[in-house]
């Protein structure tokens, strides 16, 4: 059975850090693409960061220089650290995984996790 369970989310205040991670089993998951992608209530889910299975990143315009994607295949496990936080960052945090190069198109990831909230608030 395929599964991708997150943790780490929470409530912070504005310029906090969280690291979520993303525990994976059931597939060969050094082969796989894996992306963080986002969800705030009303708006559409959105691709955050993406690492492949060389170890090369991607990040939409908004969290770089603020988030890392990190991946250890020794423990089926990515990581997204997340450094000063800000409101804009609230939502629901997906950890997904592709055998494409699928750059951060939802449709590409046939794997997907429950989702962790993060909540950035003074």
């Amino acid at each position: 059975e395929v599964q991708l369970v997150e943790s780490g989310g929470g409530t912070v205040q504005p310029g906090g850090s969280l690291r979520l991670s993303c525990a994976a089993s059931g597939f060969n998951f050094r082969l796989y693409g894996l992306a963080w992608f986002r969800q705030a209530p009303g708006k559409e889910r959105e691709g955050v960061a993406r690492i492949d299975y060389e170890g090369a990143t991607v990040y939409t315009d908004s969290v770089k220089g603020r988030f890392t994607i990190s991946r250890d295949n020794a423990k089926n496990t990515c990581f997204l650290q997340m450094n000063s936080l800000d409101p804009e960052d609230t939502a629901t945090y997906f950890c997904a995984a592709t055998p494409y190069s699928a750059q951060f198109y939802p449709d590409m990831y046939n794997h997907w996790g429950q989702g962790t909230q993060v909540t950035v608030s003074s």
